[in-house]
């Protein structure tokens, strides 16, 4: 999406997950343990992929996306669509997106990826303060690399 900014990937949280639990160190009960909610969510509002669950291999991953934001009011913390996004990007100034990996058959599920989305992102430039916002903000969810740029930056 042409709004989506300050992207946290946590596909290295999930290689150390899938780590442990080929070491022995954790059980598959404490990997796959998705809610009813989560289940629910992805069999409605998910969108299939073509990636095999990393633990049972037999059933094909969904993406479920959850909104949280202030403009959001009582919708945030609601699953949408893809199509939804795109809507609500064009209509609210900033809302956070988390994408979480759902497998239905063994219930697997990992957090993805976090981004923001909204209509400040079409600004282009970098006004005031917001790359300093940008920078901490990353690395507050664990980017010791965001810190050593913004180092780096001054």
């Amino acid at each position: 999406m042409r709004t989506q900014r300050q992207v946290v990937d946590y596909s290295l949280r999930k290689r150390a997950a899938l780590r442990e639990l080929l070491a022995g160190r954790v059980g598959t009960y404490d990997l796959c343990d998705a809610s009813p909610y989560l289940k629910n969510a992805a069999r409605f509002h998910g969108e299939p992929t073509d990636q095999r669950c990393p633990i049972c291999r037999s059933e094909n991953l969904t993406l479920v996306h959850y909104i949280y934001g202030d403009e959001l009011k009582q919708s945030a913390g609601q699953a949408r669509t893809v199509a939804e996004l795109s809507v609500l990007a064009m209509t609210l100034r900033e809302f956070q997106v988390f994408v979480v990996e759902v497998c239905l058959g063994c219930d697997w599920n990992h957090l993805v990826e976090q981004y923001l989305l909204g209509r400040d992102g079409l600004t282009g430039g970098v006004e005031g303060g917001s790359e300093q916002q940008t920078a901490s903000g990353v690395a507050a969810a664990g980017g010791a690399d965001a810190r050593r740029r913004r180092e780096a930056q001054r």
